[in-house]
């Protein structure tokens, strides 16, 4: 039986940004992979929360999410709207139960979420949820947990922390990860903004010139029980 991924991320883009150079590896190698994508991603640049003024948006958006994660092969994409930059004004039981129900649909052995100390909040939160989610009881399916960085957030906190000891060799799918980020059109940056082609590109050869390789997506390892 294929061994099965699950990639749980606070906003659209995210999935793309910390892990799918990684994820298009796997799956070429024979990996089943999915995506949970926990908030709307739209409405935090609004005074107030009015979901209804962001619909059209939002729309562009789903589609862009499909679109981005079909890119790479990825099974299926769960898609929840918890409130951009306030899932701290949502109860974190809430939060956990969306991810344990997807969790237990999917039953992944492999976890790919945020790092716990990026500037993000939601991040922040999403991180504390999965561990929350995948406690290591005797019939937990989910034996690997990685935090990956996410580019505009991760290096945007100080004192800088995340420290990586994961490194994939992403040289084969560097250009499918830039393609898939490229179906965020709404959500892609100019360069020097780190959330663009060239950023994200430059963070890929940069942790690869750390471990000897042309491109690299680094994580942080929470817990691999083998």
């Amino acid at each position: 039986m294929n061994k099965k991924i699950l990639i749980v991320a606070a906003h659209p883009d995210d999935e793309v940004l910390g892990c799918f150079g990684t994820v298009a590896r796997l799956i070429k190698e024979g990996y089943e992979a999915y995506t949970l994508i926990l908030g709307e991603g739209k409405t935090s640049r609004d005074e107030h929360r009015i979901i209804e003024n962001k619909k059209d948006e939002i729309e562009i958006l789903n589609t862009e999410i499909q679109n981005a994660n079909d890119a790479i092969g990825i099974k299926k994409v769960f898609v929840e709207s918890f409130a951009d930059n306030r899932f701290d004004s949502v109860d974190l039981l809430d939060i956990i139960k969306v991810i344990s129900k997807v969790k237990d649909e999917v039953k992944p052995d492999i976890i790919f979420t945020h790092y716990e100390h990026d500037l993000n909040i939601d991040h922040q939160i999403t991180y504390k949820a999965v561990v929350t989610a995948t406690r290591p009881m005797s019939e937990e399916c989910v034996k690997e947990i990685y935090s990956f960085e996410v580019l505009s957030s991760t290096e945007w906190n100080y004192p800088l922390s995340f420290s990586p000891d994961v490194f994939f060799d992403i040289s084969d799918t560097i250009e499918l990860k830039l393609k898939s980020m490229e179906k965020y059109t709404s959500e892609l940056c100019q360069y020097p903004h780190p959330r663009s082609l060239e950023g994200i590109e430059l963070n890929a050869k940069y942790q690869g010139m750390r471990v000897g390789k042309k491109h690299v997506e680094a994580f942080k390892s929470v817990r691999v029980i083998k």
